[in-house]
């Protein structure tokens, strides 16, 4: 993976201070960051060994303020790069010199709640935990739930569609989400699906859905609120060998259970997280799954008893089911800080390829020898019930080559991903990190169909320029 900038265009940097001038007048002072030093904070995303200076930021409030800065950036043949929060772990939301960022993060506002109706309408600037926030006192949730649901917003889920740990049960972004109001190109408002579970004609909402910024921005969103459950319980197995886990995994899937989540962590992982979270996890295991259950108390014992017999043919080397709200607490602290407790300790880059459950066993131990045989330590924290596989490959970024090191097992475990039947993204999308190993899963007419997609909503290619698409591989506009 080399990671590469096209030059910008010199002639949109001479016009920088004319620029600056024509969007201030489109939105509040304070929403327009000019200086080189708070233009820093928006240099990078979650793929923090790449940066880039955008040329300027810009902040709306309202659909009214994105679609006037669209339509004046249409006019003056200026690029823009869509942001929510900046958690993009695939460098989708890394600018270019010559584009500005549009930045949702001051749209927050909950603009409706239907309960009858289980919908909620949001601006996109809102973060998942807030919409459950909103809802939960009415007893409520919004289901997709990424690691990040504390900081990530609906308008960065919307564009990567992501999932979360809880998708094995309630689907990820896209079978959440009714509705959303898109700003074009040339800054025209336009509103696909609503508060209803299908609409006529194309599914249009499908195709924005994981587009990564590329067809336009959504300013609000119309999403499913779900009622919670009565209850739900984890229980922690470990195991002394890697494959056994992803067998068992693939045993539970297979006996026609669905829990609310199967989450697995390897060795490293266990050891990294609970030094950091002290969750009481299995330092002795090879690897660890979190499977979690829910309904009334008897519903759980009788999952919860099943999931165990399956686990016994898997040879386990512990079992702990939670018996209370704070164990059950404790055991997601765990999970849900896995990366940033990593992050204490490591640089490392997070990959995200998913591959076909009955796979688990043998891949993991393939990418294991894939990071073993470059040197590198490896972090195995992930989805397991969907196969969504998360390998945190741990570098020094201050040790020449290790980077290069690590970004060259990265592709070698998504295409290993793509080689048993996967693919390369499961929600993180393509961004800049996945870009030039497209044309590993998709031939040249494949990437031209979607090249074809995209130009028609964005013809002149100014939308998140030079992601999702190999540099070499763009259609004429």
């Amino acid at each position: 993976m080399t990671i590469r900038f096209p030059d910008p265009d010199p002639a949109i940097l001479a016009r920088r201070d004319a620029i600056l001038a024509g969007l201030a007048p489109l939105v509040a002072p304070e929403a327009l960051v000019v200086s080189e030093d708070e233009r820093r904070a928006f240099e990078t995303d979650g793929l923090t060994a790449y940066r880039q200076m955008p040329l300027a930021v810009v902040l709306p409030s309202t659909t009214a303020e994105v679609a006037a800065v669209m339509a004046y950036c249409h006019a003056n043949n200026v690029r823009v790069v869509p942001r929510g929060a900046g958690t993009s772990l695939a460098g989708g939301a890394i600018a270019q010199a010559d584009a500005i960022i549009l930045g949702v993060g001051k749209m927050t506002k909950v603009l409706d709640l239907d309960f009858a109706n289980r919908t909620a309408r949001v601006q996109s600037g809102i973060t998942n935990l807030a919409i459950s926030g909103a809802v939960s006192h009415e007893g409520f949730f919004y289901a997709p739930d990424p690691s990040s649901q504390l900081a990530c917003t609906i308008a960065g889920n919307i564009a990567m569609n992501s999932g979360g740990a809880h998708c094995l049960k309630y689907g990820v972004t896209t079978n959440n989400l009714l509705g959303v109001t898109l700003v074009l190109n040339d800054g025209t408002v336009v509103e696909i699906g609503g508060e209803h579970l299908d609409s006529g004609g194309y599914d249009l909402l499908g195709l924005v859905c994981g587009s990564e910024g590329q067809l336009g921005i959504v300013t609000e969103a119309t999403v499913r609120i779900l009622r919670a459950a009565e209850g739900a319980r984890p229980v922690l197995v470990g195991f002394s060998k890697v494959e056994d886990a992803g067998d068992c995994v693939a045993a539970i899937i297979a006996a026609g259970i669905i829990p609310v989540a199967i989450e697995y962590m390897d060795r490293e992982a266990i050891l990294i997280t609970e030094d950091f979270a002290q969750a009481g996890y299995p330092r002795d295991a090879e690897a660890m799954l979190i499977i979690e259950v829910e309904g009334s108390d008897a519903e759980c014992d009788a999952m919860l008893a099943r999931i165990e017999t399956i686990a016994k043919d898997f040879r386990p080397t512990s079992v702990r089911v939670s018996r209370s709200e704070a164990e059950s607490a404790a055991i997601w602290k765990g999970r849900k800080s896995a990366f940033g407790a990593t992050g204490r300790i490591s640089d490392y880059i997070c990959m995200d390829g998913t591959i076909p459950t009955g796979q688990l066993g043998p891949v993991l131990e393939r990418i294991g020898a894939i990071c073993a045989g470059k040197g590198l330590r490896v972090a195995n924290v992930f989805h397991a019930g969907d196969g969504n596989l998360h390998p945190l490959i741990l570098f020094d970024i201050n040790t020449p080559g290790e980077l290069q090191k690590a970004e060259a097992a990265g592709d070698e475990i998504l295409k290993l991903c793509v080689e048993v039947g996967g693919c390369l993204t499961g929600e993180h999308g393509v961004g800049i990190e996945k870009r030039d190993l497209m044309r590993f899963q998709y031939d040249q007419v494949d990437l031209e169909q979607q090249m074809r997609v995209k130009a028609v909503f964005d013809p002149d290619w100014m939308l998140n320029p030079a992601k999702v698409f190999p540099l070499d591989g763009r259609l004429a506009a």
